[in-house]
């Protein structure tokens, strides 16, 4: 496992602006991207819309496609591949964590492009670095998250959850048998109405969850309600946000904020 001092977050693609008067010049579109920094390994989880937005804000932010060992992609989607080919171009030397939802025919191209292509079906299988996927999930949208394996907890990143936020985060609890520090990323709750939201909050709050960040496809009205229910335990996501372990992820630092 990871040592949670040892882990950095930052959201390089979103639909929402995490507001920073020095990251004023990133620009926000539609989908969802994460860039993970361990000791061992930096990966990149989805890749947005957009691949020249894509590198403009891995730029800004101070990234390096170079160091990118692994591509983590959730689902086929256009706002979570998009920017996949502008990845690819700069630094092929990759391996692709990729869902058997994607074309054959796709799957076949990029293998001819980086150094490994990795097909996920519906077992867990571990990627690098104390970090796994859920396996697919769902049947309308075939969806893989991402589990990180810490000491104080699983960090789980979800693209899009379609499968249900719920679902992934029980499937990640029954395999680790292990508290979730972070659960983030999409919860696709844009079209729920507040009942449904409720019920998920209400369900999650049930599990042994510290920490809530809902982004991308969540939702305002989501958003606001998770906000309302976990209190100092939300964090507010979007791009440009960053979240280290040993700063962000300890439980009494954020009690004191209360």
């Amino acid at each position: 496992m990871i040592n949670i001092n040892n882990i950095k977050l930052c959201i390089v693609f979103d639909n929402y602006s995490f507001q920073q008067k020095s990251k004023t010049h990133l620009m926000t579109l539609w989908g969802f991207s994460c860039y993970i920094e361990t000791p061992e390994t930096t990966l990149l989880f989805d890749t947005g819309s957009n691949g020249r937005v894509l590198l403009e804000n891995i730029k800004h932010l101070n990234k390096d496609i170079n160091k990118i060992k692994t591509l983590f992609l959730s689902h086929h989607h256009w706002d979570h591949i998009g920017g996949l080919d502008s990845i690819i171009e700069l630094n092929p030397d990759l391996d692709i964590i990729a869902p058997s939802s994607l074309s054959k025919l796709y799957i076949k191209d990029l293998q001819s492009m980086v150094k490994d292509v990795q097909v996920i079906d519906q077992k867990s299988v571990p990627i690098c670095d104390s970090m796994y996927s859920t396996g697919i999930m769902g049947d309308d949208v075939e969806e893989q998250s991402l589990i990180i394996d810490t000491s104080e907890g699983l960090i789980i990143i979800t693209g899009c959850a379609h499968s249900g936020i719920v679902e992934i985060a029980q499937q990640s609890q029954t395999l680790f048998k292990k508290k979730i520090l972070l659960l983030m990323g999409g919860f696709h709750l844009m079209d729920a109405e507040d009942e449904q939201i409720n019920q998920v909050i209400s369900q999650l709050k049930k599990m042994d969850i510290t920490y809530v960040f809902p982004t991308h496809c969540t939702g305002d009205r989501a958003k606001e309600l998770f906000k309302h229910a976990y209190h100092s335990y939300y964090i507010e996501g979007g791009l440009g946000r960053v979240i280290q372990g040993d700063r962000d992820l300890t439980d009494q630092s954020k009690k004191d904020k209360v």
